[in-house]
């Protein structure tokens, strides 16, 4: 049986989401034609394209087995969905925003007959619902930051990442509803047929997560200098040693150590005596 993964077709994590899927052993072979449908270089896994929106629908029905979308999109459809993996990019906030000049400073400044504009009518009736506010809920599609300038809506509730457009747009926050990231997801019922696949998919993922925050730190090390590096090695399970054939007494020693210790570890590997020091990228980690 094949399996398919839906992959947004555009917007902020179509590309990161097909750059992960590539690093994963999963390349697309019409990556560059975006059609509907693509063959991997798996021959039991395809990839379909649709709306990030759509996705977790998708994935809820069966149409695909796996999907790459974000969390905010997987609660405002209510999707009976297994969420796998968190993908660790796409991070956002789904947020009560009003004007800078508004009353409305707090979520306590909500009153019964006001009106929020939004593109998450769901998110949102819930976060209302639990104070038993009467306020009308206007659905938007786009151009959210407009509507309490125009008259439609007292206050609004939207994604941001960093707040910056909603400063723009002379908005400030009030309350955050909710925090989204980029989920890896599975149909229930394809977890449990298509098991294996959804399994290899998922642990090649969280594999090339692992590898993005790893180097592969290599170096010649005379005999003599041996424990002194060690000292200062950190790695997941103790560093390699194996012996040089060459007419000195050298040691290759290579260990995997987090990206943000390079720096320092080089300079301290240096001085312990290591020579020849490589640090290379990682592609996978199975652990």
């Amino acid at each position: 049986m094949k399996l398919k993964i839906a992959v947004p077709s555009k917007g902020r994590i179509s590309d990161p989401a097909v750059k992960i899927l590539e690093k994963a052993g999963l390349g697309l072979k019409d990556a560059s034609n975006r059609k509907l449908f693509s063959e991997t270089y798996n021959k039991d896994i395809n990839v379909m394209f649709a709306r990030a929106a759509d996705i977790p629908e998708f994935i809820d029905e069966g149409i695909c087995d796996m999907g790459i979308t974000g969390y905010d999109l997987i609660e405002e459809n209510d999707a009976d969905v297994e969420i796998l993996l968190d993908l660790q990019f796409g991070q956002t906030k789904l947020v009560l925003a009003s004007p800078d000049d508004s009353p409305i400073k707090s979520k306590e400044d909500l009153k019964d007959g006001m009106t929020i504009a939004t593109e998450f009518p769901k998110l949102t009736k819930e976060y209302l619902e639990s104070d038993n506010l009467d306020i009308k809920i206007v659905k938007l599609t786009g151009s959210t930051e407009i509507a309490p300038f125009i008259g439609i809506a007292d206050a609004i509730t939207d994604l941001t990442s960093t707040g910056t457009t909603l400063n723009m747009n002379h908005l400030k926050i009030v309350d955050t509803i909710l925090e989204s990231s980029i989920k890896l997801i599975a149909n229930k019922e394809s977890y449990k047929e298509k098991k294996n696949l959804v399994e290899a998919v998922s642990t090649s993922i969280q594999g090339v997560l692992e590898a993005g925050r790893k180097k592969l730190v290599m170096m010649n090390v005379a005999k003599k200098d041996l424990c002194e590096v060690q000292k200062v090695m950190p790695a997941m399970s103790g560093p390699t040693v194996s012996e040089v054939l060459s007419k000195e007494e050298t040691m290759a020693v290579q260990a995997v150590v987090d990206e943000n210790e390079v720096f320092e570890l080089v300079n301290k590997l240096r001085n312990a005596g290591a020579r020849d020091i490589l640090v290379v990228p990682i592609e996978r980690i199975i652990q």
